[in-house]
């Protein structure tokens, strides 16, 4: 999916997330506290996470993205960010994937503070969990303890995309055991991103072959995507998700509160607005104020997806290949 979901701070202000009494299997709260002599994993990891963000806030988008891809194909195991020839990251899906060379250099900081100690996978979620709380998200407490994976194959991997159908996405969260609600909030981290415009064109001009823009779609929001992104352009240009031009880079309602307005970007933005299985939590989430706890507490089940632990997998040395 050629689409940067990631995911002004509003009135929310900073949140933090406590689930230290919360654990889904081996993972825990601080399983990193103590296994690094006197140096603290998480605090290494946000002095790489923020000086990048602040280098290019778009970093929060690319890293959301990374976690998402990872998580959904094997489990949050690290295998996207394998090198090869027919590994994951030569899927088609993740073609456009960023965010390798950031939790490269996290690994190399991490490493030099404690070698063969810190896993991939788990800095691709700590490293996650930084960006959304620099973008105004909230901040989360991260569970650690998961190991690397061993296989990392392209003909393995299977997303859905931007245009599936509320019911087809419902179907691919559950099966991750993930709830509509979880999914609902998930889709939250569209509220920064971009996509190209090739998967929105039909939108604008040829909604379903009828020769016009959907009818779901604001009319005013239609024209200015429209000239953005023109029917026969030879250049395949990017569109904010999130067209609240106060906050391109942050995680907030504003989300919701677009799909509301039919201001959705993406066909399956619009459709959670419309469809009664998902209405309900559109509406309830642009309104809430809690919208940064409850996307963290997706985010934490979401990273607990088919998780390596105990002697399972490996730590290894370079995120971009395994140790055999």
């Amino acid at each position: 999916m050629k689409v940067e979901a990631a995911f002004l701070t509003l009135a929310l202000g900073f949140i933090s997330v406590n689930f230290a009494g919360f654990c889904y299997g081996s993972l825990q709260v601080g399983f990193y506290r103590g296994k690094c002599g006197f140096a603290d994993v998480e605090a290494i990891v946000a002095g790489v996470i923020t000086a990048q963000f602040f280098r290019d806030p778009s970093t929060v988008a690319a890293l959301l993205r990374l976690q998402f891809h990872d998580c959904f194909v094997n489990g949050c195991d690290a295998s996207i960010l394998v090198d090869g020839i027919s590994s994951e990251k030569t899927a088609i899906p993740n073609l456009s994937v960023r965010g390798y060379e950031i939790i490269d250099q996290a690994k190399i900081a991490v490493e030099n503070a404690c070698p063969g100690v810190v896993s991939c996978a788990d800095l691709i979620a700590i490293a996650t969990r930084d960006v959304v709380f620099l973008s105004g998200g909230g901040r989360y407490d991260v569970q650690t303890g998961r190991r690397d994976g061993l296989v990392s194959v392209a003909k393995n991997v299977s997303l859905p995309g931007p245009a599936i159908s509320v019911l087809e996405a419902i179907a691919a969260f559950s099966d991750k055991g993930l709830t509509v609600t979880d999914m609902v909030l998930l889709l939250g981290a569209h509220s920064v991103g971009f996509a190209h415009c090739s998967f929105i064109r039909d939108r604008l001009f040829n909604f379903e072959n009828t020769g016009r823009p959907d009818p779901s779609m604001d009319p005013f929001l239609a024209n200015i995507l429209g000239s953005r992104c023109p029917p026969f352009a030879t250049v395949d240009n990017t569109v904010n998700l999130d067209q609240n031009s106060f906050s391109p880079f942050t995680i907030s309602n504003t989300y919701y509160q677009n799909v509301i307005l039919h201001r959705g970007i993406l066909q399956i933005d619009q459709d959670i607005g419309t469809d009664p299985l998902t209405k309900p939590a559109v509406t309830n989430l642009a309104s809430a104020f809690d919208f940064p706890a409850r996307f963290g507490a997706a985010m934490v089940k979401m990273g607990a997806i088919g998780v390596l632990t105990g002697t399972q997998g490996e730590i290894r040395r370079s995120c971009r290949a395994t140790n055999r």
